[in-house]
């Protein structure tokens, strides 16, 4: 409530003294004023529907998307009550005689028709600030009834207060009241930085710099004074993260020292382009620091995956499996070593793998068929021998009066292997195998196939044990958790602070430029004043002398 008030105080008193002093200006010529009240009220009524459909549009959002424009309107917000507070910090001493200038040109040009467009865009714009930074503070607020009847009752003071001032029955010193004003704003405005970051995180566009740093969980805990002030009016919640500690301090810092560095200890033109440049180096440093030395993720897995029998209750090891480079440098090799039997080399080639998620990780999956001869198969067959193969049954199509054998028999042994990679390292894989006897002969008229069942651990297949695929999902999902981490910190927070670091150096060359041209206008004044006569006239040569 407290920070609503002041928002809609300073806002409303903002807008209530433009309108207060052009009112004033037009009564003292004798001006209407309907036409300054006109623009006023439509001023008011287009501000109030900005917000009223900002709100309305958030509502009917999902939950992400809702938290992504909570984020938007924050630092839109920010953006807003900065220059606001800059602004007001130049211009508040001044301010009645700039507004009184400007409405007399505009009276003189124009009628009162200008007046009241001055009154309408000066309303305008300090509606629409007021619009989006409420909104973003009621986002971030506790209750929002006590939220909106802070700035209703901070409007309501700040017309009095303009009222006031209108009718000349009351004085107020402008610079010490926003002075004194800014420094909460600059506070609450730091508290909505931290509260568009986490709304950021939560609609998943900021995943870095979430590591817990403080736990203020007895300083502020839910229903106290302190959570009231320090949670509900300056956006400090009970447990600020690495991310919004850092933007907190970044935004409070600069901006206060900005206003409030004394006037007399400011740097000249000069000095201060030099303390801009160096500023700037030092970003452009730090930049360059965080892309050198933020170090890479790499997973670490065992160089070997065990390999258990596809078959049984109890998985069996059977061999080890191993990811790595061919010789030639082209596609991947999947080494297979099962017992005693030779090795098995796969290439992984683009031929036969696709992208494929697997166990919730983005992967290579690729399948590879193989087609062998069995060793050691007979070349025929009995019929009680092909009941076995069949287990206990006779095939369809085989009568034992008309087909009582021997068989010719043809063996067939076919492995089906699906591999699945990630980052370059084997995330999991699977064969299974089949053997096909297909035999003829003894009055067979055409050949019959059969699939052999076999539960022979290095023929009817394997797999990746559970231990190892559970390993190297954990590792690549640490892996990639630290890869969004090194995107911000050594890819996007570099680029903010290059472009920070440009920003300074045009600062630092217009305030050159700027001093430069101070003192040649001070030199061509003072050239001008020992070329005049004492009799006010120009001596001769005077304007080449000045040039």
């Amino acid at each position: 409530m407290l920070a609503t008030f002041v928002i809609g105080l300073r806002e409303g008193l903002e807008a209530a003294l433009i309108v207060g002093i052009i009112a004033a200006f037009l009564r003292k010529n004798g001006k209407s004023l309907v036409a300054m009240w006109l623009g006023v009220a439509l001023a008011v009524a287009l501000s109030i529907a900005v917000g009223v459909g900002l709100d309305v549009v958030e509502q009917v959002l999902p939950q992400a998307a809702q938290e992504g424009m909570e984020a938007v309107i924050g630092a839109i917000a920010i953006c807003f009550v900065t220059s606001m507070i800059a602004w007001m910090n130049a211009h508040a001493r001044d301010m009645k005689r700039q507004l009184e200038a400007e409405a007399a040109q505009a009276l003189s040009q124009a009628s009162a028709y200008a007046l009241a467009s001055m009154a309408f865009l000066a309303v305008l714009k300090e509606g629409f600030e007021t619009s989006v930074f409420l909104l973003a503070t009621f986002s971030a607020a506790q209750s929002a009834v006590l939220a909106a009847a802070g700035a209703i009752i901070g409007l309501l003071f700040a017309v009095a207060i303009g009222w006031g001032i209108y009718i000349g029955g009351l004085r107020i010193n402008l610079s010490r009241f926003f002075r004194f004003t800014s420094a909460f704003l600059i506070l609450v405005a730091a508290g909505l930085v931290i509260t568009s970051l986490r709304s950021a995180h939560e609609a998943g566009w900021l995943d870095a710099g979430q590591r817990q740093t403080l736990n203020l969980s007895w300083l502020v805990a839910p229903g106290s004074i302190q959570s009231a002030l320090i949670t509900g009016v300056l956006g400090i919640p009970a447990d600020p993260r690495l991310i919004e500690v850092i933007g907190w301090l970044a935004y409070l810092i600069p901006v206060a020292s900005y206003l409030y560095w004394p006037r007399s200890r400011r740097p000249a033109p000069g000095m201060a382009a030099r303390l801009q440049f160096a500023a700037a180096a030092a970003f452009a440093v730090l930049a360059l620091g965080l892309i050198a030395l933020y170090p890479s993720a790499r997973p670490q897995v065992p160089a070997q995956a065990t390999l258990v029998a596809a078959t049984g209750s109890t998985p069996q090891a059977v061999g080890t499996a191993q990811l790595s480079a061919a010789s030639d440098g082209s596609a991947p090799v999947l080494k297979i070593s099962l017992g005693n039997t030779a090795n098995t080399t796969l290439p992984l080639t683009d031929d036969n793998c696709r992208p494929e998620r697997h166990d919730g990780i983005d992967a290579s999956a690729c399948a590879i068929t193989r087609k062998s001869s069995p060793a050691g198969s007979p070349s025929s067959l009995t019929l009680d021998q092909i009941v076995a193969l069949s287990g206990g049954r006779i095939p369809v199509g085989l009568n034992p009066a008309e087909h009582p054998g021997p068989f010719a028999a043809d063996w067939s042994l076919e492995r089906s292997t699906d591999v699945w990679t990630a980052d370059g390292i084997l995330l999991d894989a699977a064969e299974r195998s089949t053997t096909i006897v297909t035999f003829s002969g003894s009055g067979l008229q055409t050949p019959r196939t059969l699939r052999v069942n076999d539960n022979a651990a290095a023929t009817s297949g394997w797999r990746v044990s559970a231990a190892y695929r559970n390993q190297a999902a954990s590792a690549l999902n640490s892996v990639a958790a630290a890869r969004t981490q090194r995107t911000f910190w050594a890819i996007q927070l570099p680029a903010v602070l290059a472009i920070g670091a440009f920003l300074l150096v045009l600062s630092g060359l217009r305030s050159i430029i700027r001093a430069r041209r101070g003192r040649q206008g001070k030199a061509a004044n003072a050239i001008a004043k020992l070329n005049r006569r004492p009799d006010g006239t120009a001596a001769k040569g005077a304007t080449y002398a000045a040039h």
